[in-house]
């Protein structure tokens, strides 16, 4: 999923075209996917305005990690919109397994990957987790907030992997606002969403500092 404009990480470009070492920040989680299995079918959603910054970002690639296989898809006007077009020409089938991974997630690696991939195959829906370190407060309204027991949450991250057959049947359900990602979707089919460990490191690029932490990150991750 690379369809967003990323005007919270600021600069001209959208954030999933911007370098890390040298390399735009969404052809990382490219280069995992096809490491992990180079017979992954690997879908970039995009915004169609985005298109032709694609093609200079593509022809400006090293030769050596140039050459993987892509399906560019035009996306929508919503997150969800953008999914469902990726989706659209995949299988519908329970034999299928469908990783939806966002692109301003650079640091993902061949072994998250291929946790996600065995616990989907053996679960049917497989969503990585981090335990919560900081303090939580719930809003209560009115200015007033309340502690919470941060042991009975989790931060979630992507890929979020899913059955084929599930993950297109969660993408035919009218909208809600707790449609945030795809397990929510999955889980009000009445599908158990199994979690599965997530790592740390697995950032999400959003702000303009974030670029700084995942260069060193990257730096220094044994891909």
């Amino acid at each position: 999923m690379a369809g967003g404009e990323g005007r919270r990480a600021g600069g001209e470009l959208p954030k999933q075209f911007v370098k890390l070492l040298g390399i735009p920040m969404l052809w990382w989680s490219v280069m995992a996917f096809h490491e992990e299995d180079p017979q992954t079918e690997i879908s970039i959603v995009m915004h169609p305005g985005f298109f032709d910054d694609y093609d200079i970002m593509l022809s400006e690639l090293p030769r050596e990690v140039r050459d993987v296989p892509v399906r560019l898809v035009a996306g929508g006007r919503s997150r969800a919109e953008s999914v469902a077009n990726g989706i659209m020409a995949l299988p519908d089938d329970a034999e299928t397994l469908i990783a939806v991974h966002d692109a301003a997630r650079p640091l993902v690696t061949t072994e998250l990957i291929r946790r996600a991939w065995e616990c989907a195959g053996a679960n049917g829906v497989a969503v990585p987790v981090c335990p919560v370190t900081d303090s939580l407060r719930e809003l209560t309204g009115d200015g007033e907030s309340v502690a919470v027991d941060r042991s009975r949450f989790v931060s979630v991250q992507t890929p979020q992997t899913v059955r084929a057959d599930i993950l297109h049947r969660a993408y035919r359900l009218p909208e809600r606002p707790e449609f945030t990602d795809d397990a929510s979707r999955v889980g009000a089919l009445g599908e158990k969403v199994t979690l599965f460990e997530g790592d740390p490191a697995n950032i999400k690029v959003t702000n303009p500092r974030d670029f700084a932490i995942a260069t060193a990150l990257l730096s220094g991750q044994n891909r």
